[in-house]
């Protein structure tokens, strides 16, 4: 069972389903307030109601890209529950597919916009002002390890993403633990071109024998959220039911 996090704030990114829904669920399972961010108002307030309403939790919709949602974000969930204790950056898109050669660069900035410097300018949101401790974690994938086939910018994106984790961590330390957490092919919206109708001839590739969910993340990213990890920072907690020691990314 993940340790309390009673009397702590987290805020989520992409939290409207999938992994940030289950995250923000299990922070607020273990006694967290939680801020949870999305582009849509509509799929946004339904997250808010399924963890349990004003009380427990607040919703912001806007783009992760968007400096002025994010400062609107954290300022909300300052006058809602009080500063952030715990960031989970978790947006992230993929809107092509195929080979590197034949990528539109306009689209490689916008996934590199939203995937890497976003997570900074969270980060930077907040964390603004004097030293204060708190945790950061930074949603990356196996991706980042492994090239992956078809969606390989994505995976340079990642790659980055989880050196900023180890960059942040010795800037913020020793008030601000950074770490991330990678996962393999999780079933989600966001995942479905990975898996679907083959899903037992994919999930054959992973020693555990099965695809994850959003829970298995969660669990890991509340354990790093905790003070179960209080001497952790600067790592990347791979998840990905043994894909990875096979060679494969997904």
């Amino acid at each position: 069972m993940t340790a309390s996090l009673s009397g702590k704030v987290a805020l989520v990114t992409g939290a409207s389903r999938g992994i940030g829904l289950a995250v923000a669920a299990r922070l607020a399972a273990a006694g967290a307030k939680v801020c949870v961010t999305a582009r849509k108002p509509e799929p946004l307030a339904l997250a808010v109601a399924s963890l349990g309403g004003p009380a427990v939790a607040l919703g912001v919709a806007g783009r992760s890209d968007d400096p002025v949602h994010r400062s609107d974000a954290v300022s909300a969930v300052v006058e809602a529950f009080g500063p952030v204790d715990i960031l989970v950056n978790n947006t992230g898109i993929n809107p092509v597919f195929g080979p590197l050669l034949e990528l539109d660069l306009g689209a490689a900035r916008k996934i590199f916009e939203v995937n890497l410097l976003s997570a900074l300018g969270w980060v930077q949101a907040a964390f603004a002002g004097p030293p204060r401790p708190g945790v950061v974690v930074n949603v990356s994938s196996v991706g980042g390890r492994v090239p992956p086939p078809g969606i390989s910018f994505y995976g340079v994106t990642k790659a980055a993403l989880e050196h900023l984790t180890r960059c942040l961590a010795v800037e913020m330390a020793p008030q601000v633990r950074v770490n991330a957490v990678a996962p393999a092919v999780v079933k989600t919206k966001f995942a479905t071109l990975l898996y679907e109708g083959r899903e037992s001839s994919v999930a054959a590739a992973y020693p555990l024998g099965r695809l994850g969910i959003p829970d298995d993340v969660a669990g890991a990213v509340a354990f790093l959220a905790s003070d179960e990890a209080a001497w952790i920072t600067g790592q990347t907690l791979v998840i990905d039911g043994g894909v990875t020691l096979t060679g494969r990314g997904a």
